[in-house]
């Protein structure tokens, strides 16, 4: 175990500590055995008809290949897609909703925007919850927090009855104002619980205290949404660790890049909806600083979609607001922008003769026709195994071999109905993936205010390294980074990730002497809170305190949030100072003497987690060969250098256009380029100016 002292004479015990990401085609896996400071990592087929079995499969295969043995593992960290898979494919709890009479169209409602301004097409998407399982009954509690109307009971009993008829398998209580006082629906909560036992019941206040009721209320039905499916899943993840004699707790990755432990994630499901997207970036901001890199663009393409963050001063960026499916999200989150463009993307030609790549996915069943599980149509794997960029080892650690006749079988299909040869299509389904990526860094890019010629792109993920090259050309970006493993960046986050509670009060009140007091009591609070829940997380060294707040020029509809320290909370210029500068960095404008309004104030508990001492190769100027030469689709075919990852020591470099393989992914490397390989054997493309 970490930290305890080893007898004299003796070999130290084996240490593993696992991180395991699952996505749309794999399970990924990432085991550090700290003693002797070996790093190993696998990828295992996902299996949808039954979710975590996979994650015996792998266990099994570390076992076998690399002798982990399970009662060693002492850390456990998982990611998973299970919670934001069920909101995409509208399979959650049937849920009602209990709320003010009167408000009982908050959710239909929302904040009357749709998803495509400029589409005449475009449609909100349908309510979690319909319309006709949402109850009003007499309640109110005003802004200040007194009652004005205590909730009816008879009507809850009748609305309670009408909901089990409707057959819901779970409530939501949602009331205004319960950001100041939740009394009201915990009166509600009670109620149900002794009305219907069998019904699960969250609160809008227990799930995110914040003002809005809109965004209060819509939080608190994702939560419930999933509950259900996550809580099996969890549970059954639990079971299945036990059964392998694994000691270690089930820790669990979460939408802010840091963790919790399981069985908080059976209760906080809506703080794990993009576990895997946010763990990827927090494993790639890792890499980042242990590369020096400190402005990185990521590049995250799985099977079904690519993900992009941006990553300043080596560390992530946060907001809120982010989509889950069609449906906003509004707790604390890694930043992070998709695109339904993955590896196992499908393309097709529509009823006007035009080339279109995804959002439909081939998935890991039957997956792309290459893989020779029962895909026939083409997607993005097949174009590169067309174009000859795949198909010259073994994928996925050997368990998949690459079928090139499936694949340009595949690919021939989409090149009849265009009239073109299979390798001009292979082609256009690249560069159409390409463009629909460009497009979306373009936005992520306008949003964050950045010039993207000052960052590197990293590519990670089993398809990132295919295409990321290619993207950054596009994008005009000087430089990309692979990482050693890009297959498993994502589960490397979970190892490395901190303990992370995300807290918040609404304060709703101007900037004035008089607020400070209430501030700094409000600040104790959330502290007290904060401390409380890294203890039951299982922490036990110091706790980590970060605090802003979400402010506001008196009139202005929506915050910003500002980062503040504790010793502000007793001079108000300092927080005038803080907000004016914040305001001025986004938008380019300030005003000192207008009104400051707070909105809420907000608290991050951060437990650390393990330092991981990882090895550095030696950097040599020691030639480099590649293994042979093999045809490529440039517009011609050309000869190509392949290159095996394995073989590349520290300080090679090599000119492009070449291929690097590896157990996780194939790094495509377009001509134009020279690439280098550091201490920490990342490979470092720069384009020819």
């Amino acid at each position: 175990m970490d930290g305890q002292p080893h007898k004299a004479g003796r070999a130290p015990a084996a240490d593993w500590k696992i991180g395991v990401d699952i996505g749309g085609t794999f399970m990924d896996f990432c085991a550090l055995e700290t003693v002797s400071g070996r790093m190993a990592s696998l990828k295992v087929l996902t299996t949808p008809e039954d979710p975590g079995a996979e994650l015996l499969t792998g266990l099994a295969l570390l076992a076998e290949r690399e002798g982990l043995d399970p009662a060693a593992i002492t850390r456990f960290v998982h990611g998973t897609t299970v919670g934001i898979n069920t909101i995409i494919q509208r399979k959650g709890a049937e849920l009602g909703l209990v709320t003010n009479a009167g408000f009982e169209d908050v959710i239909e409602l929302a904040r009357l925007r749709m998803p495509e301004m400029y589409s005449l097409f475009c449609h909100r998407p349908e309510p979690l919850i319909p319309r006709d399982r949402i109850f009003g009954i007499p309640a109110r509690m005003r802004a200040d927090g007194s009652e004005a109307t205590p909730p009816d009971m008879n009507a809850l009993a009748e609305a309670v009855a009408a909901l089990r008829a409707r057959g819901v398998k779970g409530v939501i209580v949602a009331f205004l104002h319960s950001w100041r006082d939740g009394a009201h629906e915990q009166a509600v909560k009670a109620g149900i619980a002794a009305l219907a036992p069998e019904l699960f019941v969250f609160t809008s206040s227990e799930v995110w205290p914040v003002i809005r009721e809109y965004e209060r209320t819509s939080t608190a039905i994702l939560n419930g949404y999933v509950h259900p499916r996550v809580a099996t899943y969890l549970e059954a993840l639990e079971a299945r660790l036990a059964g392998q004699g694994v000691p270690a707790r089930a820790m669990l990755t979460k939408t802010n890049g840091g963790l919790m432990n399981a069985a908080e994630g059976r209760r906080d499901c809506v703080s794990m909806l993009l576990s895997g997207t946010a763990s990827g970036v927090i494993g790639a901001a890792w890499l980042a600083r242990q590369a020096g890199e400190d402005k990185v663009l990521t590049l995250d393409i799985g099977g079904t979609s690519a993900d992009f963050a941006l990553i300043v001063d080596g560390r992530a960026q946060y907001g809120t607001g982010e989509l889950i499916g069609e449906f906003p999200l509004y707790i604390p989150s890694v930043s992070v922008s998709s695109i339904g463009i993955g590896g196992g993307s499908i393309a097709s030609v529509d009823a006007q003769g035009v080339l279109r790549v995804g959002p439909e996915s081939a998935g890991s069943d039957p997956g792309p026709a290459c893989y020779g599980r029962g895909g026939t149509r083409a997607t993005v794997t097949d174009a590169m195994a067309v174009c000859g960029w795949l198909g010259h080892s073994p994928m996925a650690y050997g368990q998949l071999d690459m079928d090139l006749d499936l694949a340009r079988a595949a690919v021939g299909a989409v090149a009849d109905r265009l009239g073109r040869g299979a390798e001009k299509t292979a082609q256009a389904i690249l560069d159409i993936a390409v463009s629909a990526m460009f497009v979306e860094v373009e936005k992520l890019a306008s949003r964050a205010g950045v010039d993207l010629r000052d960052f590197t792109l990293m590519p990670f993920g089993g398809g990132g390294p295919m295409l990321g090259a290619f993207l950054a050309r596009e994008l005009g970006l000087s430089k990309v980074m692979a990482p050693r493993r890009p297959g498993v960046v994502s589960a490397l986050g979970g190892l490395v990730a901190d303990l992370r509670g995300d807290f918040i009060r609404t304060v709703f009140a101007d900037l004035t002497d008089a607020v400070l007091p209430d501030l700094r009591a409000t600040f104790e609070d959330l502290a007290a809170d904060g401390v409380r829940w890294l203890a039951a997380q299982g922490h036990d060294g110091a706790a980590e305190l970060h605090l802003s707040a979400d402010m506001r020029y008196a009139g202005q509809s929506y915050e910003i949030e500002v980062a503040l320290e504790q010793g502000w909370l007793s001079d108000r210029a300092a927080i005038e100072r803080a907000f004016h500068e914040t305001h001025r960095r986004i938008y380019d404008f300030d005003d000192p003497s207008g009104r400051i309004e707070l909105v809420n104030l907000r608290l991050a508990a951060i437990g650390a987690g393990p330092v991981l001492d990882m090895p550095e190769a030696a950097e040599t100027l020691a030639g480099v060969h590649p293994l042979r030469h093999v045809p490529v689709f440039l517009g011609r075919h050309r000869q190509v250098a392949l290159y095996d990852r394995a073989g590349l020591a520290g300080g090679a470099g090599f000119e492009g256009p070449a291929i690097v393989t590896q157990e996780d992914t194939t790094f495509a490397i377009p001509e134009g380029t020279h690439a280098r390989v550091d201490r920490h054997l990342n490979i470092h493309l720069s384009f020819a100016e």
